[in-house]
């Protein structure tokens, strides 16, 4: 009896030394583990590290670690260990954060059970899901806020998850709340750097004299580049419309958006230009609130539109920026810096504006010094060259060659009539006549050309500014806005050109494009509204196909009104 007593005493002696080396090997596991964690500073790796080591320490065959989105009720990441990429694929879209996943969203305390089917909040598995039993779930906090949850299933040998693994992937848990702020600390700080950086690259670009949209294109690439957003877009106001134009488009199809014409009611972009706040997502694509407008966000997910602006009434357009449907959405933090940001595209726009005023005013400038040098020099020489033709003209005795001299006079008194008159058109000021049609065909072609998607090719010649007069200017400008915005809707044209000619007796409007022409069958009100427009002035209005294709419109209206 002695010796069998003896026995059992050593061996569980043996037992509890066993089960204290065992012990000791998890503790050394767990610190190990929060050793690894907190050495990243990557948040996406710093999640990897956490769950694959929460899988190590307890022995799980499958893991997972869900985050939860910005509403607090879904998950917006899941990443998982011990699926293959295939299985993913089978399975489907990732768990959202219904059924027991959810459970430890709502209530934010470690749960474990033996068998997942038995339990009351149990939803199912997604066909092509692989068989799982046991379940052990932990949430993870950072600064007293729910960040995520660990799930752990069927550990390896059948065996249910006990209080000590509970204990353990707690402990784990406490650890990786740290290193998850840590690293998103160094992610803003880095971000943050970044934003400084690209805000000083926009200023000297800016300073440098770039090119408005080269500043634009700027701007955009480096918001795209900080925030991982696939898409991002500059649209600005049309003129005279309730609508948005995408100026600028960065990511898949930009070719496609670029010049795209959306309404400002119901549109993220439109949201954000007409509060002059910020407007935010979840999901563009599936947000009923901005479906309105061309489809054009298939596959894309959180999105945010920026004003470039302070204030409703000081926005001079929008900032769009979209990631793909596994991303996640944009946060508070975010927001910040982007606002700044978004300032520095609006300071571009603005001093973009007042180059262009500077540059008019220069252009005005040079006019006045050509008009005065053509008066005091042009038109002296010309006279005095006249005045002595015509002295010479009594000492010639050849009929014939009096005739010519005497011709040449009266072209010399012509010559001087236009250069009179360009002389006028010259020192006009927009303040008292108004815009000059010159610069009202050069601002409508312009315009067009960002919801063309390229710059229309222009070319004027003849006395326009005073030989036509303004009820026909008022109406050629009126068509040619109509066939530029036709052009831009419906020719689907990578070359279009506007020639704009005055005669002695008439002015011709002919616009070419070599787009897919206009169909016999097609809607044709425009084009009859157009036709209206010239005859009330007494024109013609003519469509012609050219060889290589395309069309080609003529709108011509007679310069003698009183006929």
């Amino acid at each position: 009896m002695p010796q069998m007593r003896l026995d059992e005493l050593l061996e569980e002696l043996q037992a509890r030394i066993n089960a204290a080396r065992g012990t000791r090997d998890r503790v050394h596991s767990l610190l190990e583990a929060v050793v690894s964690v907190g050495r990243e500073l990557d948040l996406t790796q710093v999640l990897r590290r956490i769950v694959e080591a929460a899988a190590l320490l307890v022995d799980a065959r499958y893991a997972a670690l869900g985050v939860i989105g910005p509403d607090g009720r879904t998950l917006s990441r899941f990443l998982t260990v011990g699926l293959t990429d295939d299985e993913v694929a089978r399975i489907g879209p990732l768990p959202s954060g219904h059924g027991l996943l959810g459970e430890i969203i709502r209530r934010p305390e470690p749960l474990r059970t033996s068998d997942i089917h038995a339990h009351p909040h149990s939803y199912g598995f997604p066909a092509n899901h692989p068989p799982m039993k046991t379940f052990l779930g932990v949430p993870i906090r950072v600064r007293d806020e729910v960040f995520g949850n660990l799930y752990l299933t069927d550990k390896h040998g059948g065996q249910e998850f006990d209080a000590e693994d509970e204990g353990i992937i707690t402990t784990l848990s406490v650890a990786a709340g740290v290193a998850i702020d840590n690293a998103r600390l160094y992610e803003s700080s880095q971000r943050q750097r970044r934003w400084l950086e690209a805000n000083a690259e926009i200023t000297r670009s800016l300073l440098s004299g770039s090119a408005r949209l080269d500043v634009l294109e700027l701007i955009a690439r480096r918001a795209q580049e900080i925030t991982g957003a696939v898409l991002a877009d500059v649209s600005v106001p049309v003129p005279g419309t309730t609508d948005l134009v995408v100026e600028l488009a960065r990511g898949s199809e930009e070719d496609a958006r670029s010049g795209l014409v959306v309404p400002v009611e119901g549109t993220l972009s439109g949201a954000a230009y007409t509060a002059g706040t910020p407007a935010v997502t979840p999901d563009l694509p599936k947000d009923d609130r901005y479906n309105a407008g061309p489809r054009r966000f298939d596959g894309l997910g959180p999105a945010v539109a920026v004003p470039l602006g302070t204030g409703a009434e000081n926005v001079r357009g929008v900032l769009l920026l979209a990631r793909a449907d596994t991303e996640p959405g944009f946060t508070e933090g975010e927001l910040g810096p982007l606002i700044a940001f978004a300032g520095q595209a609006a300071v571009a726009l603005e001093l973009a504006e007042r180059r262009r005023d500077a540059e008019h005013l220069a252009l005005l400038e040079d006019r006045d010094r050509i008009a005065r040098d053509l008066h005091d020099l042009a038109i002296q020489r010309l006279f005095a060259t006249g005045m002595t033709l015509q002295s010479a003209a009594r000492l010639v005795e050849n009929p014939g060659a009096a005739e010519r001299v005497a011709r040449a006079v009266g072209d010399l008194d012509e010559t001087i009539k236009i250069i009179r008159s360009t002389i006028f058109g010259l020192r006009a000021r927009e303040e008292e006549t108004g815009p000059s049609l010159r610069a009202r065909v050069a601002r409508a072609v312009g315009e067009a050309a960002t919801t063309l998607g390229f710059p229309p090719r222009l070319s004027m010649e003849g006395l326009l500014d005073t030989d036509v007069p303004p009820q026909v200017a008022d109406h050629l400008v009126a068509a040619l806005t109509e066939l530029l915005s036709n052009a831009a809707r419906h020719a689907h044209a990578t070359r279009l050109e506007v020639n704009l000619q005055a005669t002695p007796v008439e002015v011709v409007l002919t616009v070419t494009d070599n787009g897919r022409g206009i169909p016999e069958e097609g809607r044709r009100s425009g084009l009859v509204n157009l036709g209206e427009r010239a005859r009330s002035v007494g024109g013609t209005m003519e469509i012609t196909g050219p060889a290589e294709g395309g069309s080609r419109i003529t709108w011509a209206a007679p310069l003698n009104q009183d006929a």
